[in-house]
């Protein structure tokens, strides 16, 4: 099986018509996933033609449902227009939103997920983030999908380098999906949504999660570990080098103090059971070791 994205899984494409939107349609095409059109306001009634496929341009994201029978949709919209995109995703009861803009306002990115709770129907993941993939089935997003193939491992991560690096690292196992939620201080998905996903899917026998420094959402993922979690978790957090009080890449990696340093991460995360690799080529050999592969 697989979480949040499988064959059964319809995209449609919001910024489509834009340049980030083109490329990365063409690419998710490429790959196999099942796209049968877009969103541009203004733009609705245009016919796009990507490397073949005729694909249609809808002003809503409801028009767009209604037409395609979507079930997922995926972002490549400019930080400032960004909200009020996944907003019209949310209105119009999209099941899945993937939001891969950089540079959204936290303002703007705690507002639509607040409303995406309130109404209740729609899981984001993202913003900033690099999308998820199930090999085989479908890739939302801009991970490369000729890194890996299907298996049994669940791979869930702050990181979209690192998700890359750790597909890469496994492939000769591969995964049943690999979602990168993002590393912003406000995201839709968290490692605790994502391990309960996999821990409720049968064919993931393993999960490799992969944090950061900044917040303290690894020491809850390793709470919700302990409770919840029975299959093997092997972990990497990266930025342990990284100097005290330096923001480092994303929004949400900053170390105050003790809170959220890589150690207190790793701490928690041993404490939980999980074993915590130190590079992620190291992390991958203890996953290989748990599998006897």
């Amino acid at each position: 099986m697989a979480i949040f994205l499988n064959e059964e899984s319809i995209l449609i494409v919001q910024g489509m018509t834009g340049s980030e939107g083109t490329k990365h349609t063409r690419r998710m095409l490429a790959s196999g996933t099942k796209i049968l059109g877009g969103v541009t306001p203004g733009k609705g009634g245009q016919l796009v033609d990507i490397d073949g496929h005729q694909l249609p341009v809808f002003n809503t994201v409801a028009e767009a449902m209604s037409a395609t029978g979507a079930n997922t949709s995926v972002v490549f919209v400019p930080p400032k227009f960004a909200k009020a995109a996944v907003i019209d995703a949310i209105d119009a009861l999209m099941p899945l939103v993937v939001v891969i803009t950089e540079g959204i306002p936290v303002h703007d990115a705690a507002s639509f997920y607040a409303y995406s709770v309130s109404k209740g129907t729609t899981r984001i993941i993202g913003p900033n983030c690099p999308g998820l993939i199930s090999p085989g089935k479908s890739n939302v997003g801009i991970i490369p999908a000729n890194i890996t193939g299907a298996g049994p491992i669940g791979l869930v991560s702050k990181s979209g380098t690192l998700t890359y690096q750790m597909m890469y690292e496994l492939r000769e196992i591969g995964f049943t999906t690999a979602v990168g939620i993002g590393g912003d201080p406000v995201i839709g998905t968290t490692h605790i949504d994502a391990l309960r996903a996999f821990q409720d899917d049968p064919e993931t026998t393993a999960i490799v999660m992969i944090g950061e420094i900044g917040g303290d959402a690894e020491e809850r993922a390793a709470a919700f570990i302990v409770q919840y979690v029975t299959k093997p978790v092997i972990a990497y957090v990266a930025g342990f080098t990284a100097p005290e009080g330096k923001t480092m890449g994303h929004a949400g990696a900053i170390v105050s103090g003790s809170s959220g340093t890589a150690q207190a991460k790793k701490d928690a995360l041993e404490a939980a059971g999980v074993q915590v690799g130190q590079t992620p080529s190291e992390t991958a050999q203890l996953l290989r070791d748990i599998l006897g592969r």
